[in-house]
């Protein structure tokens, strides 16, 4: 919890003004008792009626002003939480859009979720009640066990046993509740996780019927929370009658020996009250702090679990040497004297314009390059893919086609450095993907994953994710080459066409053009399309293919698909086999020596559609 505390450091004055304001209002609480004490022992002895009504005013006069301070309290705690939360979550946030696939892979997107919201919410509630309550509880406690020692020491013995007992109770019941908090949340994630798939897989489950196994695998999972729930609730529940049974047994102790200290003529009627009020302060105070514990407990535990996810750094992280505004720079050709002006920033236009004529003049480097890489999924101790090295120039169109598991997906992955490889190098524009910033390598590349996915608002407002400023021109033109503008103008509501959550108002094959046509807007020098055809049929997949090919012009294309018509007509074509590289040509090379590609192609084509082709 204390690390989180910084999330406070923008709120130092409401944090400090709460507080303080509590305690003010709990120093009129405290003066109360003695002018109870005052009005019996003065007033009623001496039937003086004019003292009463003085000092009945008074305790109206200290009731309006605890009334303003507890509101001015309440105010500055709340704002103080708020921002806290407020604040978390947003760090919370960037934090986990930092992660790479491999950490959010560990973590589980459903407990992301928990610990984004219920959480956060959580600990915010803890930090509202710790600015209200945790420095008036004590200070009530206090104040009223000092108060009982200047009023009479002997009867002050019974305060100094009470509140020990009352501060080992709270601490028993804490130490016992704080794991099952954990626990309790951990449930949480369980639900939430199987309430997740249930929505997204909804089509599934229907479809082979396994709702009623679904719905035990739910109620086994609710269950268990609902258990873990009422545990810590009875556990926490034993705080307050634990709380009151000792607070009321010392305040009969006051009673009964304040009564004989009252016949003997060592206290007045008055201070026995006023103990009484004493005791009764400490009663209150403390079923207030047993709140704030039960509160604080779940704060705490939740506080560990976000504490847990700040703990995951990113495995992947900005390279240092080529920034957002150098990427032009570097993708003309990688001169040296240039480079080392690029990174001190000196850069004159005079000279700029030199060392580019420069590097157009010498050889080019490769677009992409892998140099002997291999690659293994955290925590798995086989290789995705082993030893691979090919190059990929300029405009060129490459082709990646292998067996389901084959590490397709996987190698293209590597490009925009959603993984980082285990050994070896990945290199764009000549340059290893590790020095680039991150922001500036995917400036570079636009992808289109397996599994199409659009987000909910308008056709324009996803074709815009890549690029904000994209002319309607221009988004036109990518849903013309991504086959994907009769989608468009078919809608009623044309460009304007609201899209439901991931698209489920659109088919396969419309969601599969819309995510093409979002990646041609970005204009980008690497194009990744990884199986992102496979909805679509074989003449709309023609034309898509002919139509990037026309417009692409000298944008780097990486084409994974499982259909050999769909990349036999690329410039080189990769063939994986249970991640080793299998074969690297032509068409034409690769029928001729790989075994693997000729399979593939006789197993999907007729051997007339094979030798035309060859």
């Amino acid at each position: 919890m204390r690390s989180l505390l910084i999330y406070l450091k923008d709120y130092k004055k409401e944090s400090i003004i709460g507080p303080l304001f509590k305690l003010l209002e709990a120093s009129f609480e405290l003066i109360v008792p003695l002018i109870m004490a005052q009005i019996i022992d003065v007033g009623i002895k001496n039937r003086d009626i004019p003292f009463i009504w003085e000092m009945g005013l008074v305790l109206v006069l200290l009731g309006v002003l605890g009334l303003a301070c507890s509101l001015t309290a309440q105010y500055f705690a709340a704002k103080a939480a708020v921002g806290f939360g407020t604040a978390l979550r947003h760090d919370l946030f960037a934090h986990i859009q930092k992660l790479s696939y491999a950490e959010v892979d560990k973590a589980g997107s459903s407990t992301l979720v928990v610990r984004m919201t219920s959480d956060i919410n959580q600990v915010q509630s803890g930090v509202n009640l710790v600015l209200r309550l945790f420095l008036r509880s004590p200070f009530i406690v206090a104040g009223a066990l000092i108060m009982a020692f200047a009023i009479n020491v002997r009867m002050a013995i019974v305060f100094a046993v009470t509140v020990p007992l009352l501060a080992l109770v709270i601490y028993g019941v804490m130490a016992v509740t704080i794991p099952l908090y954990k626990k309790v949340q951990k449930g949480l994630d369980a639900v939430l996780l199987s309430t997740r798939e249930n929505l997204a897989g909804i089509r599934v489950i229907r479809a082979f019927r396994t709702q009623k196994r679904e719905q035990e695998d739910f109620d086994e999972k609710s269950d268990y929370l609902m258990r873990m729930q009422l545990l810590t609730g009875k556990i926490s529940a034993l705080l307050n009658p634990a709380t009151y049974i000792i607070v009321n047994m010392g305040i009969l102790a006051v009673v009964w020996y304040g009564g004989q200290e009252v016949y003997a003529g060592n206290l007045s009627q008055g201070e026995v009250i006023a103990l009484v009020n004493y005791m009764s302060q400490i009663l209150l105070a403390l079923v207030a702090l047993a709140n704030l514990i039960v509160t604080f407990t779940k704060a705490l535990a939740s506080a560990q679990r976000i504490n847990e996810i700040f703990a995951l750094q990113p495995g992947i992280t900005d390279g240092e040497e080529i920034a957002a505004e150098d990427i032009d720079v570097y993708a003309a050709g990688t001169h040296k004297e240039l480079r080392g002006r690029v990174q001190a920033q000196e850069i004159m236009a005079e000279d700029l314009q030199e060392d580019r004529a420069h590097c157009m003049e010498t050889q080019h480097n490769p677009c992409v390059e892998m140099r002997d890489i291999s690659f293994c999924y955290p925590g798995s101790k086989e290789e995705a893919l082993s030893h691979i090295s090919f190059t990929a120039q300029k405009g060129e169109t490459i082709g990646i086609i292998g067996g389901t598991g084959s590490g397709k997906s996987t190698l293209v992955n590597l490009i925009p450095r959603f993984y980082d490889v285990t050994s070896g190098e990945v290199l764009v524009c000549g340059e290893d993907v590790k020095k680039y910033r991150l922001e500036a390598l995917r400036r570079k590349i636009g992808i289109v994953p397996q599994k199409a996915v659009l987000f909910h608002g308008t056709i324009e407002d996803n074709m815009k994710v890549g690029r904000e400023d994209a002319s309607k021109e221009e988004i036109n033109a990518a849903l013309k080459t991504a086959q994907a503008l009769e989608i468009v103008q078919k809608k009623p509501e044309g460009i304007q066409t609201v899209i439901s959550e991931s698209g489920k108002n659109l088919s396969g094959g419309q969601r599969q053009r819309l995510t093409i046509a979002r990646a041609l807007v970005r204009k980008p020098d690497i194009l990744i399309l990884d199986d992102s055809a496979s909805a679509l049929d074989f003449a709309t997949d023609a034309r898509l293919r002919k139509a990037l090919t026309e417009d692409t012009g000298e944008m780097t294309v990486f084409l994974v698909s499982q259909r050999a018509s769909s990349i036999m007509h690329a410039d080189r074509i990769l063939v994986l086999e249970d991640g080793i590289l299998a074969g690297y040509g032509t068409h034409k090379e690769l029928m001729e020596n790989c075994p693997v590609y000729q399979e593939i192609c006789y197993s999907q084509l007729t051997k007339e559609e094979v030798r035309a082709n060859a």
